[in-house]
């Protein structure tokens, strides 16, 4: 994994938006709508992301390629966790080992 792929930068693209790839000629817009608060513990850290994509383009789970204009491009995985009358919510989890 990257190592501008922290809660620092994703806390600082809140509300920004991220072009995902569905398909080798289609990509999405999701907007990163919640960064949950960073847990830190002596050998770990963990926090959530919570992206919001339209209500006609629905996800299915798997590891999706991201493209965001300061943060570049990455990979993460992504679940669909519920829908509103704004779109879909996908959650990626980031649990890490620290060193």
């Amino acid at each position: 994994m990257e190592a501008s792929l922290t809660h620092e930068e994703f806390s600082q693209q809140a509300g920004t938006q991220f072009q995902v790839q569905v398909d080798e000629n289609t990509s999405v817009a999701l907007e990163l709508a919640d960064v949950s608060e960073l847990k830190q513990y002596p050998r770990q850290e963990e926090f959530t992301l919570l992206f919001r994509g339209p209500a006609e383009a629905f996800l299915e789970q798997g590891v999706r390629s991201f493209t965001h204009d300061r943060m570049g491009q990455f990979e993460l995985f992504i679940v669909p966790v519920k829908q509103d009358a704004q779109g879909f919510y996908y959650e990626a989890v980031f649990n890490r080992v620290l060193e």
